[in-house]
């Protein structure tokens, strides 16, 4: 997709949540209520003598994926396989360069998303919520999350690069 076109109807999006739902988009959101929903799962007792699993519980009347962001991420999965099978680039293969293994290619993959997911809740919040959705209220603090995000990104991409040229 044209990216600027792309810009727009992600800053659609983000204008009709707000209307719609009176917040912003989130991501960080939707995996905490599934972890929560795991753990009240595998283990109840721990789930409620712990106090943060207690107060997420008690916030969400009783099913924490019943959640609104819950819902959002699981269009988002499906919407990016219907996209990729739409435009025929849905398949099994991994894309990396040819100096590294699609093994390494995959481990670095999941390295960045647990260490995007920790900094998520050290941040407050994940891309969407923190930067996009704190971005369109005029918050500092989404500007702030915004340029943490890429300055991280463009510091490290020298030393990272030949996984992926």
């Amino acid at each position: 997709m044209n990216p600027y076109l792309a810009g727009v109807l992600l800053g659609l999006v983000v204008l009709a949540s707000n209307v719609i739902s009176g917040r912003g988009l989130g991501a960080s959101g939707a995996v905490k209520s599934a972890i929560v929903a795991g753990v009240e799962t595998i283990a109840p007792g721990h789930a409620e003598s712990a106090p943060f699993y207690k107060k997420f519980g008690d916030s969400h009347n009783g099913n924490p994926l019943n959640n609104w962001l819950v819902y959002e991420m699981l269009g988002v999965i499906v919407g990016g396989f219907v996209s990729g099978a739409m435009s025929r680039r849905l398949t099994w293969r991994v894309e990396h360069s040819p100096k590294i293994t699609s093994k390494r290619r995959l481990a670095f993959a999941l390295a960045g998303g647990i260490l995007f997911g920790i900094g998520s809740q050290f941040g407050r919040g994940c891309t969407s919520g923190s930067a996009l959705s704190g971005m369109a209220v005029l918050s500092l603090g989404g500007f702030i999350s915004m340029a943490a995000i890429f300055g991280t990104a463009f510091a490290f991409a020298y030393f990272f690069r030949k996984n992926w040229i």
